[in-house]
């Protein structure tokens, strides 16, 4: 024990009376850090970049550059025009927030519920309930299988078919319950003894205190919900009905064939202007909601997944 001790007060008065790791950075190392961050930060938003700089830019410069452009020598919104400016494209949106909004809404409901009631002791048929939900996470049904279910349920050429059938995502229940499960017992004995029922427990004692882990299981729902173009594809015979994605990803099978001249033969509409104009109307709004739910992401998240 004594020789540790002489070992580490020898150390500190080599670095001048403090630890090796109190010590201040070297200029050097410091200098590499920042240009290692530098390098990061430079890495992952200059494809966002692009991808902007090429919807915003002329027809005739993203020819001329093979497709891509760092920098507009004119900012025109062409192809944004062109994207947004047909009366599908606007129901599409449309569609698409409803579902989004609705869907999000119901899948938490059903999340939250079926959590807590997984997540309370001695809840009769819990642990044969849970190992069938665990079950369908390991072999999940085939593209057939699913289309028959929901054709049986006659949800085909419905809006109920984008959303009732991935109500319950068993990864985010399983987040849940286990961030339920790590709520002390303490908390349920005293409400109990206050003579609350289950319902108000969860509504008044467990929903304000998993702030956290709802608003991430809940971006998971909205992004899924959002992103989706399969299931309007599957399920939507009608294509006056098909969601954003949909619509979008039609934009972006066809575009090659988009190209438009004016009467001078001037390239007006350049195709990849268009797919990058797709790219952005379909990943800003989703982008919008991370600056208010990143701060609850390593709690909600990790609390969770450690405890189940």
């Amino acid at each position: 024990m004594s020789l540790a001790a002489d070992e580490n007060r020898a150390t500190a008065a080599d670095h001048g009376g403090h630890p090796a790791w109190k010590e201040r950075p070297k200029a050097v190392t410091q200098g590499a850090k920042a240009l290692v961050l530098t390098l990061t930060v430079v890495s992952v938003l200059l494809p966002f970049w692009v991808v902007i700089a090429t919807s915003l830019a002329p027809a005739q410069q993203i020819n001329d550059n093979g497709g891509w452009v760092l920098w507009p020598r004119e900012w025109v919104f062409n192809s944004y025009e062109s994207v947004l400016s047909t009366e599908t494209t606007t129901h599409a949106l449309t569609v698409s927030i409803g579902v989004t909004v609705v869907g999000t809404l119901v899948s938490l409901a059903s999340t939250v519920f079926l959590a807590y009631a997984l997540a309370r002791p001695g809840v009769l048929g819990g642990k044969p309930i849970m190992l069938v939900i665990l079950f369908t996470f390991l072999f999940p049904p085939g593209m057939i299988p699913s289309y028959l279910v929901v054709y049986s349920l006659g949800m085909i050429d419905t809006y109920w078919s984008l959303f009732l059938p991935v109500m319950v995502n068993v990864f985010n229940l399983v987040v849940v319950r286990g961030f339920f499960q790590g709520l002390p017992e303490e908390l349920f004995e005293a409400a109990r003894l206050d003579g609350a029922g289950e319902l108000r427990t969860l509504f008044t004692i467990v929903l304000p205190l998993s702030k956290a882990v709802i608003a991430v299981v809940g971006l998971f729902y909205a992004v899924g919900y959002w992103n989706d173009f399969f299931r309007g594809l599957l399920y939507l015979n009608d294509s006056s009905m098909y969601p954003l994605q949909t619509v979008l990803r039609g934009y972006i099978t066809q575009a090659q064939a988009s190209a438009e001249f004016n009467n001078e033969g001037v390239l007006s509409q350049a195709p990849q202007g268009i797919k990058m104009a797709v790219v952005v109307i379909a990943t800003v709004p989703i982008l919008c909601l991370y600056p208010f739910i990143q701060r609850y992401f390593t709690k909600g998240v990790l609390t969770g997944a450690v405890k189940s």
